[in-house]
């Protein structure tokens, strides 16, 4: 008699459960959705996206076309992939979807989205947008940072004739370079030489320091299982959240020094004090009572945190450049050995050694080209 009355309730339930799941059906607009894989329960179409996501995109929309209806985990997904496509998503109506995604990294490693590149379309992103083009990208700001690659050009020239006679990772040498000139454009000193100890407290080093920069360039791209499914996010299966606090408090303490430091120059000038580097200009517009929306010491940090060209100010910038760069020199090398003599390598070599650019320092290095063939061939075999 009890296992029957069990029954019947299981029974009521599950009958109420199907009624109420086909009438939400049933009332559910129909949406004319583009062609796509079909998703499977829970993960999606996370199945066919391998470790490179726009590889395996690209292969998807050679099968299905340049609109696409992905799903990732519980999110639907519509994928472009034609330049009519990315003109009707990225012009004609960007403003619709200009926002980002809210992921664990934008919480987590941006001061809960606090920057330009994670934080929601409106007034704050608005007011973010002009600063970086009215004050802390402008010509004139930029050209007043002239001196510093000049600088650090010559610098670096000084230690690749100090390292002749031996094999080099010239990528290396360039993305050290490249750091220096950002963090001094940004931070207004190099940390990249010697340890830095406040208070009889260490705050960083220079091995920390490249550390936390890669790390944070790392698991801003990396894909975290959560961000797709998010009752799976408390779990933290592939202990992406758990890096990111790290790295949140370690970058926390090292930029609090950095405003400090900064503080204190601007108190202790007063009047007299001018803005010499990034960090200056943000916290003049931090403190200036006429902004349409209030920046915080949090949002002076965010846009610290980041590298030297929108919408980054300090992370992602090194690699880059010196993957750029590395390549340049490997066309001039080539170029002035006879190796190819074509009008590309002519026109590559002469813009790196376009002295209208104030790259001189690149003509001594290009004397050398022999030396350059062997770094070459070392960093294609890498």
């Amino acid at each position: 008699m009890e296992f029957s009355l069990w029954v019947s309730l299981f029974s009521i339930t599950l009958a109420t459960i199907l009624f109420l799941r086909t009438l939400s059906r049933c009332s559910r607009r129909v949406y004319n959705l583009p062609p796509g894989p079909k998703p499977w329960p829970i993960i999606g179409n996370l199945n066919l996206v391998g470790s490179l996501p726009h590889r395996s995109i690209h292969k998807l929309s050679k099968r299905y076309g340049p609109l696409m209806y992905l799903r990732f985990g519980s999110f639907p997904v519509v994928v472009g992939s034609s330049v009519e496509m990315a003109k009707f998503f990225l012009k004609t109506h960007d403003v619709v979807f200009i926002d980002r995604p809210k992921t664990a990294a934008g919480k987590y490693t941006t001061y809960n989205y606090s920057d330009i590149a994670w934080s929601p379309y409106g007034p704050y992103w608005r007011q973010a947008r002009r600063m970086c083009l009215t004050e802390l990208f402008s010509a004139k700001r930029l050209e007043s940072y002239e001196f510093i690659r000049n600088e650090e050009v010559h610098a670096l020239l000084r230690d690749l004739h100090a390292a002749s006679g031996r094999m080099v990772t010239l990528k290396d040498y360039l993305s050290t370079a490249s750091l220096n000139v950002i963090s001094r454009m940004v931070l207004g000193k190099k940390y990249l030489e010697r340890e830095v100890v406040h208070k009889g407290g260490l705050v960083t080093t220079p091995e920390q320091f490249k550390w936390m920069l890669d790390e944070l360039f790392l698991l801003n791209g990396v894909f975290d299982i959560g961000d797709s499914i998010p009752w799976l996010g408390w779990m933290d299966l592939q202990g992406y959240i758990r890096r990111m606090k790290k790295l949140s408090k370690m970058f926390d303490q090292f930029l609090e020094y950095v405003l400090d430091e900064h503080d204190n120059r601007r108190h202790r000038e007063g009047e007299s004090f001018v803005a010499k580097d990034m960090v200056d200009v943000l916290l003049n517009v931090a403190s200036d009572p006429g902004q349409e929306v209030k920046f915080s010491r949090d949002s002076v940090k965010a846009f610290t945190q980041l590298r030297s060209t929108p919408p980054f100010l300090v992370t992602g910038g090194p690699a880059e450049r010196a993957g750029r760069v590395l390549l340049r020199l490997v066309g001039v090398a080539m170029a002035r050995d006879g190796m190819r003599k074509d009008a590309r390598s002519t026109s590559l070599s002469s813009d790196v050694l376009d002295r209208n650019r104030r790259e001189e320092g690149l003509d001594v290095v290009a004397e050398n080209a022999s030396f350059l063939n062997v770094v070459a061939a070392n960093q294609l075999l890498a």
